[in-house]
């Protein structure tokens, strides 16, 4: 039976998933990089992190976000960066449920602002938390099959010879050969004019 890897379509998806994921992480950060006030204003709402902390954060995350996009883009490092994106987009639904639970009424800020809501504004909580866990999706499929179609992985030999193929591994149970070079239960057996 030939796994999911097999199918011609998946190199195509990772590719779009990274595209995907790697669009929002730059819009997100090129939208904070500019105000780092403003950024930093965004994790302080979420009243999780110790002043310090969420200073470092707002300052920092932008950066990440640029540069994991970038790399997503490039195809380069890119299960690495499927990790970092999917760890980020994990704490962000993390983080903006942790803020529902505890009734806040902050922006998430993963655009730009952030910070308390103004009187008569609502927060979009659950739709924020379908669009993070849905990239983070995304974060984990990339992470699966990586490096995908256009990357500089696989142009500089930096993806291991084979992983983007497991059928490999896989049996054929009738024992003939697929046409894609594998030893087949035939191979092995004597010859039974040889034997006579």
């Amino acid at each position: 039976m030939r796994s999911l890897n097999a199918h011609p379509a998946v190199p195509w998806v990772t590719t779009l998933a990274r595209l995907v994921v790697a669009v929002v992480l730059i819009v997100a950060g090129w939208l904070k990089i500019g105000t780092p006030a403003l950024s930093i204003q965004a994790v302080q709402a979420y009243e999780l992190l110790p002043a310090q902390v969420a200073t470092a954060m707002g300052y920092g995350l932008p950066i990440v976000e640029i540069v994991v996009g970038v790399l997503l883009v490039a195809g380069l490092l890119t299960r690495a960066a499927g990790v970092v994106s999917a760890l980020l987009m994990l704490a962000f639904v993390i983080g903006i449920a942790s803020a529902w639970a505890r009734g806040l009424r902050i922006d998430c800020g993963c655009f730009g602002g952030g910070g308390k809501l103004a009187a008569g504004q609502s927060p979009s909580y659950f739709w924020e938390i379908l669009r993070d866990g849905g990239l983070f999706l995304l974060g984990v499929w990339i992470i699966r099959f990586a490096p995908g179609r256009l990357s500089l992985d696989s142009a500089l030999g930096l993806v291991p010879a084979g992983a983007a193929r497991d059928d490999d591994e896989d049996a054929d149970e009738s024992g003939e050969d697929d046409g894609g070079g594998r030893v087949t239960d035939d191979d092995h057996r004597p010859d039974m004019k040889e034997s006579l």
